[in-house]
Formats: C-alpha cells, sequence, structure tokens
C-alpha cells in the first residue's frame, strides 16, 4: 500500500505549500530589521551581483552571435535558420537544461554570511510577531519560541578535506563541492537530454526519466500516470518540467541550511525529514523559483526567500530544544507530527494551531521583546 500513498504529496500539500510563499513574503516584508543600512548595502550588492550573473550567463550567446556575424560575411544566411537554431538552443542550455543563472546565483550562500544572518533576523521576527499577535491569550497556551534555543546551536562550518598544509580552505573546499555536486546534476542533465535524441528509444528517455523522479515522491501508480502523459509532451516542455521539479527542490534545500547547519540530522534522518514534507516543500520551492528566474531582481527575491523560509520552518517542524536535547528532538521531529491538522486549517488562520512544547526557561523575556518593538 505504500506505492498508493500520495499523503505527503498531494495537491493540498503543494498548494499550501505555495500559500506560505506569499505569506512568508508578507511576513518577512514586515521585518523593520530588513530595511537597516546594512541590508540596503546587502540590496544593493545583490542587485550588482544580479547584473553580473546576467551579464556573465550572456557572454556565450554573444560570443556565438559575433561568430556568426563573422560567417554572415562569407556565407548567405538569408535563406537559412541554423544560426537562430543554434542561439536559441545555447540559451536552453543555460537556462534551462544547465540552469547556469540559478547556480551562480546559489552558490553565493558559500561566499557570504548574509543569507544566513537574514534566516535568523527573519526567525526572531517571526517570533515577536506571533506574540504580540497573541498577547490577549494565556501565555500558556503559545507555542514555544524558535529563535532563543535555536542561536544556542553550533553553525556547522565545513572542515578541510585533511590538515595537510596547502589544501584548500574551508570556503574554498565548500565552494568546489557544491559545484561538484551541481556540475554531477548538470552532467546527468546533459547525458539525459543527448539520450533523448536517439533514433526510436530516444522518444522514452525523458517519461522514464520522469517516472523514476517521481516514484519515490508520489508513488508507483501516479508516477505512471505522469509517464504516460510525458510521452505526448514535446521534448522541451518535459526538459522544463523536469527542471523546475529539480531546481525548486535544490533551492528549497539551499533555503533550509541555515536550519540544518544546527540541527544537524544525519542523511536518513534528514531524507525522511524531507520526506515527510514533500509536498509544501515542493509547493513552497517552486514558488520562489519561478520569481528567482527573474532577471537582474532574481537575486534580490532569493533573499526574500530565505527571510520567507524563517516562517516556514514554524509551520512544518516543531520548537527546537536546549542543544543539550537535540539528539531526542531529532528523533522526535522527524515526523510533522501536526501535518495534518495544519494542511485543513483556513489559510488566513495559519497562526491558530500552536505547538506549546520546548518552552525555554527565559521564554517571558522573549514575549517582553514585541512590545518594545511595536511601541
Amino acid at each position: 500500500m505504500d506505492v498508493l500513498d500520495v499523503s505527503n504529496f498531494d495537491p493540498n500539500a503543494i498548494l499550501r505549500g505555495a500559500q506560505l510563499t506569499l505569506v512568508g513574503v508578507h511576513r518577512a516584508l514586515q521585518n523593520p530589521a530588513l530595511f537597516t543600512s546594512d541590508h540596503y548595502r546587502q540590496a544593493a550588492v545583490a542587485v550588482a551581483a544580479g547584473v553580473a550573473i546576467r551579464i556573465l550567463v550572456a557572454v556565450p550567446v554573444v560570443a556565438v552571435r559575433v561568430l556568426l556575424w563573422i560567417l554572415a560575411l562569407f556565407i548567405n544566411m538569408d535563406h537559412t535558420h541554423w544560426d537562430e537554431s543554434i542561439v536559441n538552443g545555447l540559451h536552453f542550455l543555460e537556462h534551462t537544461v544547465l540552469q547556469v543563472p540559478f547556480f551562480l546565483m546559489t552558490m553565493m550562500r558559500y561566499v557570504t554570511p548574509t543569507l544566513d544572518h537574514m534566516f535568523m533576523d527573519s526567525l526572531r521576527w517571526v517570533d515577536a510577531t506571533y506574540v504580540q499577535k497573541h498577547r490577549s491569550e494565556d501565555p500558556h497556551n503559545l507555542r514555544a519560541m524558535y529563535a532563543p534555543n535555536l542561536e544556542q546551536y553550533s553553525v556547522h562550518a565545513p572542515k578541510a578535506v585533511s590538515e595537510k598544509k596547502g589544501n584548500k580552505t574551508p570556503l574554498n573546499q565548500a565552494i568546489f563541492m557544491y559545484a561538484i555536486r551541481q556540475g554531477r546534476k548538470a552532467g546527468i542533465s546533459l547525458g539525459v537530454l543527448a539520450l533523448s535524441y536517439v533514433p526510436y528509444l530516444g522518444r522514452f528517455v525523458l517519461p522514464a526519466a520522469s517516472f523514476y523522479t517521481f516514484r519515490k515522491s508520489v508513488g508507483t501508480q501516479p508516477a505512471v500516470v505522469i509517464f504516460m502523459m510525458s510521452l505526448f509532451f514535446p521534448r522541451k516542455y518535459l526538459v522544463s518540467f523536469l527542471q523546475a521539479y529539480f531546481s525548486s527542490r535544490t533551492l528549497m534545500r539551499e533555503l533550509l541550511e541555515p536550519y540544518f547547519s544546527r540541527v544537524h540530522y544525519n542523511t536518513e534522518q534528514k531524507k525522511l525529514w524531507f520526506k515527510d514534507r514533500a509536498g509544501v516543500l515542493f509547493g513552497f520551492g517552486l514558488g520562489f523559483y519561478i520569481f528567482v528566474k527573474i532577471p537582474l531582481v532574481g537575486v534580490l527575491i532569493y533573499g526574500l526567500a530565505e527571510a520567507s523560509t524563517a516562517y516556514l520552518i514554524t509551520k512544518i517542524t516543531e520548537p527546537p530544544p536546549p542543544p543539550t536535547e537535540a539528539e531526542k528532538f531529532k528523533t522526535d521531529s522527524i515526523r510533522w507530527k501536526n501535518k495534518h491538522e495544519f494542511l485543513n486549517l483556513p489559510w488566513q488562520h495559519m497562526d491558530k494551531h500552536n505547538i506549546a512544547q520546548h518552552k525555554p526557561a527565559f521564554q517571558s523575556e522573549v514575549r517582553q521583546t514585541p512590545r518594545k518593538m511595536f511601541s
């Protein structure tokens, strides 16, 4: 019966994830800490990075256009269209298959701690807003705070490959390992795309990739339905569909890195954590993936997505206890205990379902903070 279980990836969960995208953005934009001089400087840097990314990605296309223009001086291309096909194909490979702008954008996390700081600032704001919103209720019925205990966890820093002199620094190693992971994914994408051009058998390659991709997420029978439907989709749209799915998952994992860099789940625990929340995470990640692809402003939206992820965390997992209780918390929090209750709530009442566990001893101090902020 496990193959028929789509409860982790049902349409309602995906829709709720998309709703959390909008609510998270609204909550993040209300945070006055996002409009400090530091963040304005970071926003300016982000815009500059966005421009640089666009220029960097455009270089190959411009180079090909220049080459074709030179060839046109010696070859009559008035009655041919292969030159435009080359340029369009290169653009499709860069932006859809290889996801070059998306790769450069997500790599910024390994260069600057800005996104980590933005996540924690937003998490404090979510706590403060929650307490202010429920200030007239019994304090014992409120959920515990997220930021105070999470700040006590040590942030996991990448370790060097070895301690020998001359090896990569932790920062360089983190960038290198991320580039290797993304390069492996790009290689697989190119390989699958190349196989799809094989005569006769090629038409089944992308549908088979769709089946393999979705079988673990939605079950065998729904994956078979996706496989049959994908047989009738043009190659271009099927590639775009698969890349959107993979990229939204990658984006979601990167956005959650500030949380997982503190709460260190092992590989199997992390896999189960993501699987139990697959639908909501996909809806949330897909919503932001669409927006981060907007030229120039995509980097700014990526920062806003990180701030919104702080709100998401408070809806899909319990408040963390002090680090001394971390091991038990990791085991207990793999499963999303309040999933069904939360998914059945009206979207305008997302804050109604509270978790009143793991309250820190200094919670009363946290509850006083919002009154000062709103005064």
